[in-house]
């Protein structure tokens, strides 16, 4: 029985559920998008993450980890949450020699990453891992695949969305406001206009809570696509939920649940306002600006010196492997790409 079918026997049978349920069980569930014997974050697979496009990324994060062990007077402990590969954590460790774990419930993305930091530092979840001492936590294109809740502007107010039923196929329906998705929306669903949808990333933020009350001092990296609520709500008119399936645009995220990564931009709003109510300082900026920082455009300069003195006088085969490790350093830096993803950076 596929994930849509059993779903569509349960709601007929029981009644419409939550829209994050729905999301749980189709990325998380068995069978589930994340949990099957793939690795989706790969060139082969659904789409590519900025570890995978270089290991460029994984070294400038490299630089960010060793000016926070100089800030903590020590090398802290990595943990990074939602590995994939592990290629983030391979090309960080180039840089700086720390103890290294990796988060993961996927199978296939577990056994990638045990070849990085080793089987006993493979972990299915946050309980599973030492915070004793300094730790930086390192969470890339992680929090938009938390389970939302979905949200309507009506003219009598807000409204949900749940997941029901017509004849053989799933639909959204409407259904009350919850108190916790109520208070959510009306913090950080932002200027919305009538008949916009927003996605309560309420999961996502007591995710959050959790992680940032684990950490005696050290820092949280969380590197996503989305903004803040005011920059968010332009793109409310039919909310910014997607899915992506073979590096391109997929379909309704209803059509094919647990064959589709279903995900939803990041209020970065929500994120902040918990690092100030739990004492953290944080800061907010472009991923451009952010590897900027950490000296990845330098090394562009670099690359692109280096390219051209080849060009002049030198091997051939070197001059491209070299050019295409300039053109994966400006992929990571596009203004236009994967430069304006959001990186959020909380210290204590």
């Amino acid at each position: 029985m596929t994930i849509r079918s059993e779903l569509v026997e349960v709601i007929s049978r029981t009644g419409p559920i939550p829209f994050e349920e729905f999301q749980e069980r189709a990325l998380y569930g068995s069978g589930g998008f994340f949990v099957g014997d793939a690795l989706r974050s790969v060139k082969a697979g659904d789409f590519l993450t900025s570890p995978e496009v270089s290991p460029l990324f994984g070294e400038t994060l490299g630089a960010f980890v060793s000016a926070e062990a100089d800030r903590l007077g020590a090398v802290p402990r990595v943990v990074e949450v939602g590995a994939g590969s592990g290629s983030l954590l391979k090309a960080l460790l180039e840089v700086v020699p720390a103890e290294a774990w990796a988060v993961e419930i996927s199978m296939a993305a577990q056994i990638a990453s045990s070849y990085v930091v080793g089987e006993d530092r493979v972990v299915p979840s946050l309980d599973d891992v030492p915070f004793d001492g300094p730790t930086v936590v390192i969470a890339n294109e992680l929090l938009d695949n938390f389970p939302v809740a979905l949200a309507v502007r009506t003219e009598a107010g807000w409204e949900e969305r749940w997941i029901g039923v017509d004849g053989e196929d799933l639909c959204l329906v409407a259904a009350p406001l919850r108190d916790e998705v109520a208070d959510w929306v009306n913090r950080f669903g932002g200027d919305v206009p009538m008949g916009g949808m927003v996605e309560a990333h309420v999961l996502g933020d007591a995710w959050f809570r959790d992680l940032l009350g684990r950490i005696e001092t050290g820092a949280v990296c969380i590197i996503d696509y989305g903004d803040t609520a005011e920059a968010l709500a332009p793109r409310r008119s039919f909310g910014t939920l997607r899915t992506y399936r073979s590096h391109h645009l997929g379909p309704d995220p209803l059509a094919f649940p647990g064959e589709t990564d279903i995900t939803a931009d990041v209020n970065f709003s929500s994120l902040l306002a918990l690092c100030s109510e739990l004492g953290w300082e944080s800061t907010l900026e472009r991923q451009e600006d952010f590897l900027t920082r950490f000296g990845l455009r330098a090394r562009l300069s670099e690359l692109r010196q280096e390219e051209l003195a080849l060009a002049r006088d030198g091997d051939p085969m070197q001059r491209l492997i070299v050019r295409s490790r300039k053109n994966e350093a400006e992929t990571l830096l596009h203004s236009r790409g994967l430069g304006d993803f959001r990186v959020l950076i909380a210290r204590r």
